[in-house]
């Protein structure tokens, strides 16, 4: 996370709600070799305690964890590249703005029988999201094709121990000084979801000096 604590005074419960929100990151843990990683969906419980997740068999973290191992998962928002040229105050430089957020804890295997529940937890979580479409349920697949596929999975639990997150929207900028570079975001934004990203620049109420 960034060191700058003028980019780190989000609430948990905010941390929390974007995290269950994006449902997808990036798990990273300590291989043999050196780092491990993999791109994963998981459900976030309410309390930010403990998420639900699954990995191929064949992953190298899924070989490399049969038993509980650390671990981390980072969840990456919108973000862009910042020119000094916007701010249009002298001596700046380039920077990058972003939200992301960084999960630790510990990654448990689960026994193979609560994988069934754990996948129709995780899709109706984003089934819910795309109403009113109809959403989708596994009882829709062909007799046999769900548990042929679910061989290959393997389920686990993610015990947190801890949850933070970084937002990086200017607020160790001027209120003036922010909102040009936000609009300059929304037209030339270099970067994922601009829109979204132009509008956290622009509700930043926290300005603390460099």
């Amino acid at each position: 996370m960034h060191p700058n604590p003028s980019f780190r005074q989000a609430s948990p419960n905010r941390n929390i709600g974007f995290a269950r929100e994006r449902g997808f990151g990036t798990l990273a843990t300590n291989g043999a070799d050196g780092p491990l990683t993999a791109h994963v969906p998981f459900l976030l419980s309410e309390d930010g305690k403990r998420a639900e997740l699954h990995l191929m068999r064949s992953n190298p973290i899924a070989r490399a964890s049969a038993v509980p191992t650390k671990a981390v998962i980072t969840v990456t928002g919108p973000d862009s590249y910042i020119s000094p040229d916007w701010y249009h105050v002298a001596d700046q430089v380039p920077t990058w703005n972003y939200v992301a957020i960084r999960i630790t804890g510990t990654l448990v295997p689960l026994p193979h029988d609560q994988l069934h529940a754990l996948l129709d937890r995780l899709s109706t979580h984003f089934e819910t999201q795309l109403l009113p479409k109809a959403p989708w349920h596994s009882d829709k697949m062909s007799d046999g094709v769900m548990d042929r596929m679910m061989r290959q999975i393997l389920p686990y639990q993610f015990d947190i121990s801890d949850i933070d997150g970084t937002w990086k929207l200017g607020q160790n900028k001027p209120h003036d000084v922010r909102l040009s570079a936000a609009d300059h975001v929304a037209a030339y934004g270099i970067g994922q979801d601009t829109p979204t990203l132009c509008a956290l620049m622009r509700g930043a109420n926290t300005e603390i000096p460099e």
